[in-house]
């Protein structure tokens, strides 16, 4: 059973090991990223352990990165390959998780191929930087399983694998921070344990150290990274608006996983009849699973375990500027796949041919997300059709303008992107990487004056956006003013010193100004930090001649 899930889950994903990488954190997580393209180094393992960059502190997944360039290179399509076999194991583990504790093959295998192929997980195995999420996920089921055999054997040797296999998964990605209350869930079902609640709490007392520790660690490097949003445009009551509506509206992508896209936009504002709405549908659900406890457990233990699981990026703190993201369901959906194939056919007993009915649903249900999943899969082919699909898919979606934008920008369609970087401005102002692009667009269009303030427009709203301060240098340059250009590409090296291009630029000017050792001394900075950047070189050969 377990290889024939497997396959069905290869078979869906078929074909994401041709696809490339995509403009959307790839980049500083793999592409420009000097630490992992260098392979497994020890700095690298130092960087990795001690880096909050991208605003996340997750070790183990950029090991894992840097692993994947000292076996197959720097390249995206064996990263896809590993992505999708992770998955592939998270689906078995899941599958010989909940064998081994109810017993019940078939629902199992149920469970495990709708997890496997559900096209919400498409973001989760499709895109390279959420290496995190399957990663985080494969430890946490290792946990379930290390656990289930700590229960039927308790010995602290096998407490200790607990222990290092959450400590693992929080290393890979933190959401997972919950995994100890999910803990609690499943001593009442399937595990069945009979101890008193507060025994069951003290005995995970070790976990939720290591849970409260990455909570901590998590907030301070996201905030020093820029990723937790100002509370003030979204006050409590907003933001306990928004998590009722979320989720309910995870649920009905669960049902009808339709208009899926990579950025959901947060909405204005959050109506309050649709949040009262919400609230009362959510409270009906826990309500019918509470009373259904002592015949029917899985249904409050399932629907439990998606709250719980969903509950760190649910929206009370707000991180990024997005409303939902597929992502965030890859491990909580379980718990609804769990509540849904063990209480449907409760449901139905008695009703003539229920096993029949009930299997053959099942199958449907798995061809049927197996169909989207691989439909939904083409749209992570490349950066154009991700940002596409999801201006396709949503409205008002400022990120995706500004990404299609970008897009054509590079692929020297200039006219056909300022209409869509004028729109992401004027969708989200506030935006800086877009005033950025909007910028080079002008630039690009004979309009310096208008991209100088684009650039200026960027650098107020994100002082550090290093790479504003290097378009603003250029067209500063452009425009005869040099020692402000020198200026900003200096502040620009300042904030990025892995960038070769902001040190080549950096040394072009000063040696126009005649400062021949500065000029050297940038050129070694860039060769130092990138040696296969052939304009360094050439120009570092020139100077010495």
């Amino acid at each position: 059973m377990a290889a024939a899930l497997a396959v069905i889950t290869a078979v869906v994903y078929a074909g994401v090991q041709s696809f490339g990488f995509v403009n959307f954190d790839d980049p500083q997580y793999v592409i420009d990223n000097a630490h992992v393209t260098a392979g497994v180094t020890w700095p690298g393992v130092v960087w990795a352990f001690t880096t909050g960059h991208a605003a996340n502190w997750h070790p183990i997944t950029w090991l894992s990165h840097m692993l994947d360039v000292t076996l197959f290179g720097a390249a995206a399509g064996p990263a896809h390959a590993v992505s999708l076999l992770i998955h592939v194991v998270n689906v078995v583990l899941l599958f010989w998780w909940l064998q081994r504790t109810t017993l019940a093959t078939g629902r199992s295998a149920v469970v495990a191929a709708l997890f496997g192929v559900h096209p919400m997980h498409v973001e989760s195995v499709a895109w390279i930087s959420e290496r995190k999420d399957v990663l985080s996920t494969c430890f946490a089921l290792l946990t379930l399983l290390a656990y289930t055999a700590y229960v039927r054997h308790p010995a602290r040797s096998r407490y200790l694998v607990v222990a290092a296999a959450f400590a693992l998964g929080l290393m890979a990605k933190p959401m997972i921070v919950t995994l100890p209350v999910l803990l609690l869930l499943v001593d009442v079902w399937p595990l069945e344990r009979d101890r008193r609640f507060g025994a069951l709490v003290r005995e995970k007392a070790p976990l939720f150290v290591l849970a409260a520790a990455s909570v901590a660690v998590t907030i301070v490097v996201q905030q020093r990274g820029g990723a937790v949003a100002d509370f003030n445009p979204y006050p409590l009551s907003a933001r306990v608006a928004h998590v009722l509506v979320s989720y309910v509206g995870y649920l009905g992508k669960a049902v009808w996983p339709s208009r899926l896209a990579v950025f959901y936009p947060l909405p204005i504002a959050t109506s309050r009849g649709l949040a009262l709405a919400a609230l009362a549908g959510l409270a009906a659900i826990t309500v019918g699973v509470f009373v259904r406890r002592g015949p029917q457990p899985y249904l409050l233990v399932g629907w439990l375990w998606y709250v719980v699981m969903l509950l760190p990026v649910i929206g009370l703190i707000q991180i990024g500027g997005q409303s939902m993201a597929d992502r965030y369901t890859y491990l909580s959906l379980v718990g609804i796949f769990i509540a849904v194939v063990w209480g449907v056919p409760a449901a139905l007993r008695g009703v003539p041919n229920h096993r029949a009915l009930v299997g053959g649903a099942g199958a449907i249900a798995i061809a049927g997300f197996g169909l989207a999943a691989h439909n939904q899969l083409q749209s992570w082919r490349d950066s154009l059709s991700l940002w596409t699909h999801a201006l396709e898919v949503t409205t008002g979606n400022y990120r995706a303008e500004n990404a299609v934008g970008a897009l054509l920008v590079d692929q020297g369609r200039v006219a056909d992107a300022l209409p869509h970087l004028t729109a992401a401005v004027r969708l989200e102002p506030a935006f800086a990487e877009a005033h950025n692009n909007l910028g080079t667009a002008l630039a690009r269009s004979g309009r310096a004056e208008e991209a100088m303030g684009e650039y200026r427009n960027a650098l107020r709203l994100e002082p550090d956006l290093a790479l504003a301060h290097n378009n603003l240098a250029l067209a500063l340059a452009g425009s005869g003013e040099a020692d402000d250009a020198v200026a900003e590409l200096r502040q620009a090296t300042r904030l990025e010193p892995s960038n070769a291009d902001f040190h080549y630029n950096l040394a072009v000017l000063l040696e126009r100004q005649g400062q021949r050792a500065a000029a050297l001394a940038e050129l070694q900075a860039a060769l130092a930090v990138q040696p296969d950047h052939a304009a360094a070189a050439r120009m570092l050969e020139q100077l010495r001649r």
